[in-house]
């Protein structure tokens, strides 16, 4: 190896015409090593280059993760005019709006629970989640599951919340107060009067009656006029009074289509009856006939 250096060395002398008394193998031998790049320095530069990314790909998840668990999430709105609308939640929660609802919940849960705030109807089939309980907040009002199916009757103008179950369990509560608190069995409601800020129990015949507007169906039994001209109200969002306790607690059996007009509904209920409705721009009144 020696030997073959100092050929390569006096052919290089020989070329350059330099001075053979220049160059030696030690001397040329260690500019040569300092100009090869070292193997172990590289490790070293290597593995902190790898140790640097690490750090940076851990920083920037829990950058994500912090920003993912702190930062505010956005809120979506549906809402609802002379239709119904089914609505599919981040935890598939399925909800059928009824006409001139609206429903607010965020685009993601967080947290130890499910929230949503409801503005008129809705029917609820909750997805089961033990460890995350689903609120519905309305009004004074709240109603709380872990996985059941369910009815939010809670338009504005109403004097009264209702909520009934169909299937599973629920505990209605006013917001704030715990001690309220009902838990129903299927066909129970719970019924919130605004007025008295009652709370109060009721058994239901059927509680699938109170869902039939999600087959477009208005099924009205034995009930009094009165709730008869609310559900019309808030079917058609159009005022509807009654003129005399007597004719709003008067009791009517009836089955219409939500697609048939309102006037012709109100014919069919005035035929034959004693009572009759008078139409003044978008205001109706019923009133007691005179002869």
């Amino acid at each position: 190896m020696e030997q073959e250096f100092e050929k390569i060395l006096d052919k290089l002398v020989a070329s350059t015409r330099s001075p053979r008394g220049r160059f030696s193998k030690e001397s040329s031998w260690n500019i040569l090593e300092r100009r090869l790049p070292n193997p172990r320095r590289r490790i070293l530069s290597l593995q902190f280059f790898m140790k640097g990314a690490a750090a940076v790909a851990v920083l920037c998840v829990l950058g994500w993760w912090t920003y993912y668990m702190f930062a505010p999430i956005p809120m979506q709105t549906v809402s609802t005019l002379a239709e119904t609308r089914s609505v599919t939640l981040p935890d598939q929660t399925t909800i059928v709006l009824n006409r001139y609802s609206s429903l607010s919940y965020p685009k993601r849960f967080r947290g130890k629970e499910r929230k949503v705030q409801l503005e008129g109807e809705a029917y609820f089939e909750v997805s089961k989640d033990t460890a995350h309980p689903f609120k519905v907040e309305t009004g004074k009002i709240e109603v709380q599951v872990l996985g059941t199916h369910f009815n939010v009757d809670a338009y504005p103008e109403d004097t009264e919340i209702k909520a009934t179950l169909l299937e599973g369990s629920v505990a209605v509560s006013l917001i704030g107060r715990a001690e309220t608190k009902l838990v129903l069995s299927p066909n129970e409601s719970a019924i919130y009067n605004k007025e008295q800020e009652s709370l109060t129990l009721h058994t239901e015949k059927d509680a699938a009656e109170e869902v039939s507007w999600q087959e477009g169906i208005l099924l009205f039994k034995n009930v009094p006029l009165q709730e008869i001209a609310r559900k019309l109200s808030n079917t058609f969002r159009t005022d509807i009074r009654i003129e005399g306790t007597e004719l709003q607690n008067y009791r009517m059996t009836a089955t219409f289509a939500d697609s048939e007009p309102l006037e012709e509904i109100l014919s069919l209920l005035c035929r034959n009856q004693k009572f009759e409705y008078t139409k003044t721009n978008d205001h109706i009144t019923i009133t007691q006939k005179l002869n």
